[in-house]
């Protein structure tokens, strides 16, 4: 079995989040954002100095901090491509460790937020169709779970709904 590829799934994530852009858009919990990348999670990012200063931050620094803090954290180099895709892009949406535990949920692992070897091998054993339809269907449940706590995140919904169903044969 071939493992997956950082590059073609990063390419997905990028597009997913709107490209190289900066944005605030109302009612988004992560506040700024930049390529995706949330100032109120990545605070610390060497790429808002270029922003503050007005100016753009290298395209290496967004690569280099999705690939450090979702993919690595999703294990994505040991799994398949379209369920190491899948997890990559629910976890920059969601976090790592909200992605994961969702992840073993639908492998139906212990879930506590981390990629260990029995989770690693339960993401290896089960079709990566099979996952991918489950973990979309599992995304959206949590999705609607947020919209019935905090009605001010409904107009998010269908995005994320469309965002959940990528990749879905």
């Amino acid at each position: 079995m071939s493992m997956a590829d950082f590059s073609p799934s990063f390419e997905a994530v990028l597009l997913n989040e709107g490209g190289y852009k900066l944005t605030t858009v109302q009612n988004d919990k992560g506040g700024q954002t930049y390529a995706g990348i949330t100032r109120r999670s990545n605070p610390n990012w060497l790429g808002w100095a270029a922003i503050d200063a007005g100016g753009r931050p290298e395209a290496q620094l967004v690569r280099d901090l999705y690939r450090g803090k979702y993919w690595d954290a999703v294990r994505g180099d040991e799994l398949p491509q379209k369920v190491a895709a899948s997890l990559f892009d629910f976890a920059v949406n969601a976090g790592a460790k909200t992605a994961v535990k969702l992840a073993q949920l639908v492998v139906g692992v212990t879930p506590d937020g981390e990629i260990g070897p029995v989770t690693l091998k339960a993401l290896n054993s089960v079709s990566p169709e099979v996952f991918v339809s489950q973990f979309a269907v599992a995304k959206i449940a949590r999705y609607r779970d947020i919209c019935m706590k905090d009605r001010s995140q409904s107009k998010f919904l269908l995005g994320w709904i469309n965002r959940a169903l990528l990749g879905v044969a």
